[in-house]
This record gives C-alpha cells, sequence and structure tokens, in this order.
C-alpha cells in the first residue's frame, strides 16, 4: 500500500516563499513519477508539476514556471515543490501524486496514488 503524506503548507504573505514536502512510503519510490497538483476553491484540480524518477527531468505548469521548483529525495522516499514569489492566485490544496507513466504526466488521471493535501493560502 503506497501512502503520501504532504507537509509544509500554510499561511503566507504575498512575495512570500514555502517549501511543501511530500513523503512516501514503498520500497519503489524510486521508480516512479512524482507530481504536484493543486485545487482552489470552485475550481478544477490543475497540474503544477512532475519530475522523473532520477530527477534528470523536470516539467511545469506556464503559470509557476520560473517561481517553482519541484525536486526529489529518493534516499528519503521525499518529493519537494519549492515555491518562490508567491502570489494570491497560488492560494489552493496542493497534493502530491504518484505516476507509473512512461512519459511526463501532467493529466490527473495518470496519477493513481494521491496524497491528502495541504492547504497553501497567499495574503495580498
Amino acid at each position: 500500500q503506497v501512502q503520501l503524506v504532504e507537509s509544509g503548507g500554510g499561511l503566507v504573505q504575498a512575495g512570500g516563499s514555502l517549501r511543501l514536502s511530500c513523503a512516501a512510503s514503498g520500497r519503489t519510490f524510486n521508480r516512479y513519477f512524482m507530481g504536484w497538483f493543486r485545487q482552489a476553491p470552485g475550481k478544477e484540480r490543475e497540474f503544477v508539476a512532475a519530475i522523473t524518477w532520477s530527477g534528470g527531468s523536470t516539467a511545469y505548469a506556464d503559470s509557476v514556471k520560473g517561481r517553482f521548483t519541484i525536486s526529489r529525495d529518493n534516499a528519503k522516499n521525499t518529493v519537494f515543490l519549492q515555491m518562490n514569489s508567491l502570489n494570491p492566485e497560488d492560494t489552493a490544496v496542493y497534493y502530491c501524486a504518484r505516476s507509473r507513466a512512461i512519459v511526463v504526466p501532467t493529466t490527473a488521471r495518470e496519477y493513481d496514488y494521491w496524497g491528502q493535501g495541504t492547504q497553501v493560502t497567499v495574503s495580498s
């Protein structure tokens, strides 16, 4: 059974930074893509970033490119999302997820395990 547990969310002022973490169970963590999604109230869940199993390749939504950085530590079964220059439009519940995809997965249906989410609120 795979479990994903996010942490690091909170309240931050516009222009600030947060670092989210996602701790994963399972010995085969390093064989899968990992991704971050977010969902704001009244909106659909949207792709934020993804990273290959080796960490050698990443993908980002246009809305966060240049501000967010995804990384992973396979030795610690953890994936991170460093978020800089936050603005109120980044307010959402952030989820990490695991994918068995072969190419970089950017849609929710390509992910099979999800965490419970962590709230990020950016005040203006």
